[in-house]
């Protein structure tokens, strides 16, 4: 029996390579997770989305999949998941599948016989095209720069590649292959994973002639045969990374009765300080304004129509306190508002590990410190178009990947608790910004999550009630309000550094104050990034 047990759900993104190390060897693993449920259990997090642990060369950390029913030998093995699954399971946590179907690794069995001929029964499984006078079938671009064509010239053919030649995209007009990756979704869920995340899903419907990358036109009759081959009948979560979905695409994604998935993740909020018309590099100052635009255009547009999922971190974004928050002076009271304002929006709440502690990015000084392949080749890129290096560098740390990559920050110790290793990548100062350090403070930033989870779980007008903005006379201090017929919810968060008057459009007097990251009376002066959530009379 389906329960939509996702939406009262908090979802805890762990990226395993940086989680928890058990043998010494820099690299975090199955065994690493296990060790840690209780501590997830104890925040109150409902199910974990597991970033990929399958058998990968890692050009991409794993989204360069070579076995989808292998897992890493730096990972652990296939039993090591299955007690992972099991230990989860006994603490009432799911966990959720990272799973890339959009392309696999150019390792991958089926693209090393599609290499070998175009007569090989797999060649049909990847994108070929003949080149135009020997150039690239169009301008296509990867989405790590340069061309998204490569020549095979022993085949006289360039395979398609969105994302780093090593990613052949797979073709999804081939019935054959689709039909093998739903075998393979299969098998995972006989396994009792508690749903899968979807990278890049918007691209599947691609129609590469037509110069159609994401939003094909085919995309969503794809995903409800999807549904109806594989998780359609039990009791996931399904969430799908869509870079270019608005609200009207979300609701042919989210809708119930389409019947494709649960919800998407989609990004015009994450891309506001980006300069118009520039890439994700090209920044500007963030708008408070603007931001709470869009997340109440979200609100307002999916209400009964679909379902938000709700992110100011993962894997590919900077932290977000030292994005968006401050992370000099105020680290802790920035953090506790942004989760305040966020955590009582409607929809799936996701924390990216190490939110909860307010982790903050890593600086580098050179592109040797750099792991991440979309840093590098963009460094590259822009080297070549004559950026200065500090100007790379500046945009690296502000906006590079690896910024959240950095290990898991246990205990103020060498490595952090992490290793007993040379971690993979290096560990970030743990002085103060440490589990151990957050579980012995009362007014520390995980016990703000964790009340955040609970009363998500507690108020029904959370996941259920209406959303309406409020105006308040200031740019920088939003408010909302969340109601039925039986509760108010009132937010009011102060997104600036410096102390901020305002006005509300409301009279009702307060019956309770739910949560509040200052001990001080309520007032209409907002200290420096202070926020609370009321329940009105």
């Amino acid at each position: 029996m389906k329960t939509n047990w996702w939406k009262k759900a908090t979802i805890y993104q762990i990226y395993p390579r940086s989680f928890q190390d058990t043998n010494a060897d820099g690299i975090g693993d199955l065994p690493g997770i296990i060790q840690r449920l209780d501590y997830l259990a104890f925040l109150g997090i409902d199910a974990v989305w597991l970033s990929p642990v399958y058998q990968s060369p890692n050009e991409d950390n794993g989204y360069d999949i070579s076995d989808y029913q292998a897992i890493g030998s730096e990972y652990g093995t296939m039993e090591d998941m299955d007690r992972l699954i099991e230990e989860a399971k006994k603490r009432n946590i799911r966990i959720i599948m990272d799973l890339v179907v959009n392309h696999t690794s150019s390792e991958h069995p089926w693209f090393q016989s599609a290499l070998q001929s175009t007569e090989s029964p797999f060649h049909d499984f990847y994108i070929w095209r003949k080149g135009v006078e020997g150039q690239p079938p169009n301008a296509l671009q990867s989405n790590f720069g340069g061309s998204a064509w490569t020549l095979v010239p022993e085949l006289g053919e360039y395979y398609l590649h969105l994302h780093a030649k090593e990613q052949p995209d797979l073709n999804w007009e081939n019935k054959k292959m689709r039909q093998e990756i739903y075998r393979m979704m299969n098998d995972w869920i006989e396994k009792g994973v508690g749903g899968f995340r979807l990278d890049v899903i918007d691209l599947i419907g691609k129609e590469p002639d037509q110069s159609i990358t994401k939003n094909g036109p085919k995309l969503h009759e794809l995903l409800q045969e999807m549904n109806q081959n594989t998780f359609g009948e039990y009791d996931l979560v399904t969430v799908g990374e869509t870079w270019g979905a608005t609200p009207e695409i979300a609701q042919l994604y989210s809708d119930e009765e389409r019947e494709e998935l649960s919800m998407v993740f989609q990004f015009e909020h994450i891309n506001l300080d980006k300069q118009p018309g520039k890439r994700k590099w090209d920044l500007k100052k963030l708008d408070p304004k603007e931001l709470h635009q869009v997340f109440s255009k979200w609100q307002t547009e999916l209400t009964g129509k679909g379902w938000n999922s709700l992110f100011w971190n993962n894997h590919d974004l900077p932290r977000i306190i030292s994005r968006w928050g401050d992370d000099q002076n105020y680290r802790i009271l920035s953090g506790k508002m942004l989760a305040i304002y966020l955590y009582f929006l409607q929809g799936t709440p996701y924390i990216y590990q190490g939110e909860e502690i307010g982790m903050i990015n890593y600086p580098v000084t050179s592109i040797e410190e750099v792991d991440d392949i979309e840093s590098r080749r963009m460094y590259d890129e822009r080297i070549g178009l004559g950026y200065t290096e500090d100007e790379i560098i500046a945009s690296i740390n502000a906006k590079g990947r690896d910024n959240a990559r950095h290990p898991m920050q246990w205990y103020a110790s060498k490595q952090a608790g992490f290793t007993e290793g040379i971690p993979w990548l290096p560990v970030g100062d743990s002085t103060e910004i440490n589990v151990a350090a957050a579980l012995d403070d009362p007014n520390s930033l995980f016990y703000t999550y964790k009340k955040l989870i609970q009363l998500r779980k507690e108020l029904p007008v959370i996941t259920e009630g209406i959303f309406e903005s409020i105006p308040t006379d200031n740019a920088e201090v939003l408010a909302y309000i969340r109601k039925n017929e039986g509760e108010k919810i009132m937010v009011v968060v102060n997104f600036s550094s410096e102390p901020n008057q305002f006005l509300l459009d409301t009279t009702q007097p307060i019956k309770e104050v739910l949560i509040h990251n200052y001990e001080k009376e309520i007032s209409q002066t907002l200290l420096p990034y202070e926020a609370y959530a009321v329940l009105l009379s």
